[in-house]
């Protein structure tokens, strides 16, 4: 079975398709993965440009307790988003701008990862006034840099609908 027919078959037996096929459905749950959006990028974004250099005022360790309403965020993100590609996994899975997407998702990830078993340990006690060590701030930006391709990448998937044998490598 292919990863689309895959897809197809868990939309159906899910009922997540005939929810999102609904007059209510899709747009309900493009407006949940906006409020996601907004947490995570309202709550992550500026710890990513704290680090970065911006709001230097601002203690790190003042801002990091949002960054759990930044998780909750993607949590509903990633929800919802697998509610959107199970209803048409064709328009998403040959995608360039899904695939850009999804990179930018794993890279993001990796990101975290490394910060926090590498960085997160040079910060946690800084003074309140400190400079952000470089490492930190190539975090941050590596991090805005990949949310920023999210958003723009699923932006693009609505304007850009490849025909299925597009894709070479699917």
């Amino acid at each position: 079975m292919s990863l689309v027919a895959g897809l197809t078959k868990l939309g159906y037996d899910s009922g997540i398709f005939t929810l999102m096929n609904t007059q209510w459905g899709w747009p309900f749950v493009e407006s949940l993965h906006f409020v996601g959006l907004t947490l995570l990028l309202g709550t992550v974004g500026l710890f990513d440009l704290r680090l970065i250099g911006f709001g230097k005022q601002i203690p790190v360790k003042a801002l990091h307790p949002l960054v759990t309403i930044g998780v909750f965020g993607f949590l509903l993100n990633t929800a919802t988003g697998l509610m959107f590609v199970v209803s048409d996994p064709g328009q998403y899975v040959y995608n360039p701008a899904f695939q850009i997407k999804v990179l930018a998702i794993i890279m993001a990830g990796i990101n975290l990862a490394v910060f926090y078993r590498l960085i997160a340990p040079l910060i946690r006690n800084l003074p309140d006034n400190a400079p952000v060590p470089g490492p930190a701030r190539v975090a941050g930006f590596i991090s805005l840099s990949c949310w920023c391709v999210v958003i723009a990448g699923g932006r693009l998937i609505t304007f850009y609908r490849p025909p299925e044998f597009w894709c070479i490598w699917c």
